[in-house]
Protein backbone atom coordinates (compact mmCIF):
# COMPACT_ATOMS: atom_id res chain seq x y z
CA UNK A 1 0.00 0.00 0.00
CA UNK A 2 1.54 3.24 -1.08
CA UNK A 3 0.05 6.52 -2.05
CA UNK A 4 1.65 8.80 -4.67
CA UNK A 5 0.57 12.96 -4.33
CA UNK A 6 0.68 13.96 -7.70
CA UNK A 7 0.82 18.18 -6.38
CA UNK A 8 1.36 21.53 -7.70
CA UNK A 9 -0.13 24.87 -9.17
CA UNK A 10 -3.49 25.26 -11.27
CA UNK A 11 -2.88 24.40 -14.70
CA UNK A 12 0.07 22.46 -14.05
CA UNK A 13 -1.36 18.83 -15.13
CA UNK A 14 -2.17 17.14 -12.07
CA UNK A 15 -5.29 15.33 -13.05
CA UNK A 16 -3.85 14.71 -16.48
CA UNK A 17 -0.69 13.33 -15.15
CA UNK A 18 -2.62 11.14 -13.00
CA UNK A 19 -4.79 9.67 -15.86
CA UNK A 20 -2.08 8.93 -17.52
CA UNK A 21 -0.13 7.14 -14.53
CA UNK A 22 -3.17 5.03 -14.12
CA UNK A 23 -3.06 3.94 -18.03
CA UNK A 24 0.68 3.07 -17.37
CA UNK A 25 0.09 0.96 -14.25
CA UNK A 26 -3.11 -0.83 -15.35
CA UNK A 27 -0.69 -1.77 -18.70
CA UNK A 28 1.59 -3.06 -15.87
CA UNK A 29 -0.97 -4.88 -13.91
CA UNK A 30 -0.65 -2.67 -11.15
CA UNK A 31 -4.05 -2.65 -9.04
CA UNK A 32 -4.17 0.92 -7.95
CA UNK A 33 -6.78 3.75 -7.72
CA UNK A 34 -6.82 7.00 -8.43
CA UNK A 35 -8.38 10.05 -6.54
CA UNK A 36 -8.98 14.03 -8.10
CA UNK A 37 -8.04 15.55 -4.66
CA UNK A 38 -9.75 18.81 -5.32
CA UNK A 39 -13.13 16.63 -6.54
CA UNK A 40 -12.97 15.44 -2.42
CA UNK A 41 -13.64 18.66 -1.38
CA UNK A 42 -16.13 20.17 -3.94
CA UNK A 43 -18.09 21.60 -1.27
CA UNK A 44 -20.51 24.67 -2.02
CA UNK A 45 -20.22 27.02 -0.19
CA UNK A 46 -17.12 26.05 2.13
CA UNK A 47 -18.04 25.80 5.24
CA UNK A 48 -16.94 28.85 7.68
CA UNK A 49 -13.53 28.79 8.66
CA UNK A 50 -12.28 26.19 6.39
CA UNK A 51 -12.48 27.98 2.36
CA UNK A 52 -10.61 25.03 0.84
CA UNK A 53 -12.84 22.64 2.27
CA UNK A 54 -9.52 20.52 3.94
CA UNK A 55 -11.72 18.75 6.48
CA UNK A 56 -14.31 17.04 4.12
CA UNK A 57 -10.77 16.34 1.67
CA UNK A 58 -9.14 14.99 4.38
CA UNK A 59 -12.29 12.79 5.48
CA UNK A 60 -12.81 12.33 1.88
CA UNK A 61 -9.69 10.52 1.30
CA UNK A 62 -9.46 8.59 4.66
CA UNK A 63 -12.73 6.42 3.20
CA UNK A 64 -12.15 6.46 -0.35
CA UNK A 65 -8.14 4.76 0.38
CA UNK A 66 -9.63 2.77 3.13
CA UNK A 67 -12.40 0.80 -0.01
CA UNK A 68 -9.28 1.30 -2.42
CA UNK A 69 -6.84 -0.77 0.25
CA UNK A 70 -9.88 -3.22 1.03
CA UNK A 71 -10.38 -3.70 -2.38
CA UNK A 72 -6.51 -5.02 -3.14
CA UNK A 73 -5.20 -1.47 -4.15
CA UNK A 74 -1.26 -1.82 -4.07
CA UNK A 75 -0.98 1.97 -5.22
CA UNK A 76 -3.44 5.16 -4.92
CA UNK A 77 -2.30 8.08 -7.06
CA UNK A 78 -3.69 10.86 -5.53
CA UNK A 79 -3.68 14.61 -7.36
CA UNK A 80 -4.62 17.64 -6.25
CA UNK A 81 -3.01 20.71 -4.60
CA UNK A 82 -1.32 20.02 -1.12
CA UNK A 83 -0.10 23.49 0.40
CA UNK A 84 1.83 23.02 3.64
CA UNK A 85 3.61 20.09 5.89
CA UNK A 86 0.83 20.20 7.87
CA UNK A 87 -1.16 19.39 5.47
CA UNK A 88 0.55 16.58 3.71
CA UNK A 89 1.21 14.92 7.47
CA UNK A 90 -2.92 15.26 7.71
CA UNK A 91 -3.37 13.55 4.35
CA UNK A 92 -0.42 10.49 4.91
CA UNK A 93 -2.67 9.92 7.93
CA UNK A 94 -5.71 9.58 6.20
CA UNK A 95 -4.59 7.56 3.39
CA UNK A 96 -3.06 5.21 6.29
CA UNK A 97 -0.09 3.95 4.65
CA UNK A 98 3.52 5.38 3.40
CA UNK A 99 3.26 8.50 1.01
CA UNK A 100 5.50 9.70 -2.13
CA UNK A 101 5.17 13.52 -3.10
CA UNK A 102 5.45 14.47 -7.01
CA UNK A 103 5.41 18.13 -7.53
CA UNK A 104 4.64 19.10 -11.29
CA UNK A 105 6.25 22.11 -11.99
CA UNK A 106 5.84 24.16 -15.72
CA UNK A 107 6.68 27.59 -17.24
CA UNK A 108 4.36 30.09 -16.36
CA UNK A 109 3.79 30.90 -20.41
CA UNK A 110 2.44 27.34 -20.60
CA UNK A 111 0.01 27.28 -17.28
CA UNK A 112 -1.22 30.88 -18.80
CA UNK A 113 -1.98 28.76 -21.74
CA UNK A 114 -3.62 25.74 -20.32
CA UNK A 115 -5.49 28.62 -18.20
CA UNK A 116 -7.06 30.30 -21.41
CA UNK A 117 -7.93 26.92 -22.57
CA UNK A 118 -9.67 25.90 -19.69
CA UNK A 119 -11.85 29.14 -18.93
CA UNK A 120 -12.36 30.49 -22.75
CA UNK A 121 -16.16 31.19 -21.81
CA UNK A 122 -15.67 31.74 -18.23
CA UNK A 123 -12.92 35.32 -17.60
CA UNK A 124 -13.76 35.55 -14.03
CA UNK A 125 -12.59 32.04 -13.71
CA UNK A 126 -9.43 32.88 -16.01
CA UNK A 127 -8.71 35.59 -13.74
CA UNK A 128 -9.30 33.96 -10.57
CA UNK A 129 -7.21 30.90 -11.69
CA UNK A 130 -4.47 32.99 -13.51
CA UNK A 131 -3.50 34.92 -9.93
CA UNK A 132 -3.97 31.74 -7.96
CA UNK A 133 -1.53 30.03 -10.19
CA UNK A 134 1.55 32.19 -9.36
CA UNK A 135 0.33 32.37 -5.92
CA UNK A 136 0.35 28.74 -5.71
CA UNK A 137 3.35 27.94 -7.18
CA UNK A 138 5.35 30.20 -4.46
CA UNK A 139 3.41 28.87 -1.47
CA UNK A 140 4.56 25.92 -3.11
CA UNK A 141 8.14 26.58 -3.35
CA UNK A 142 8.59 27.55 0.25
CA UNK A 143 6.61 24.22 1.24
CA UNK A 144 9.11 22.36 -0.73
CA UNK A 145 6.98 18.84 -0.33
CA UNK A 146 8.14 17.49 -3.04
CA UNK A 147 10.52 14.74 -2.99
CA UNK A 148 10.71 14.91 -6.96
CA UNK A 149 9.60 17.57 -9.17
CA UNK A 150 8.80 16.74 -12.55
CA UNK A 151 8.38 19.87 -15.54
CA UNK A 152 5.73 19.07 -17.30
CA UNK A 153 6.14 21.99 -20.07
CA UNK A 154 7.24 20.52 -23.23
CA UNK A 155 6.10 16.60 -22.11
CA UNK A 156 3.34 15.02 -23.00
CA UNK A 157 1.09 13.63 -19.87
CA UNK A 158 2.47 10.18 -20.99
CA UNK A 159 6.10 11.50 -20.83
CA UNK A 160 5.37 12.71 -17.33
CA UNK A 161 3.47 9.66 -16.08
CA UNK A 162 6.45 7.48 -17.00
CA UNK A 163 9.02 9.43 -15.02
CA UNK A 164 6.73 9.02 -11.68
CA UNK A 165 6.38 5.74 -12.79
CA UNK A 166 10.19 5.10 -12.79
CA UNK A 167 10.33 6.60 -9.25
CA UNK A 168 7.71 3.68 -8.02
Amino acid sequence: MRTVFVIGTVGVGKTTTAAALSDLLAQDGVVHAVIDIDETRRLRPPPVGDPFQLEVQLANLAAMTANYWAAGAQIVIAAGVIESREDLDRCAEAVGGPVSVVRLTAEAGEIGSRLDGRHADDPDGLEWHAHRAVELDRILDAAALAEVLVDTTKRTPHEVAQAIRAML
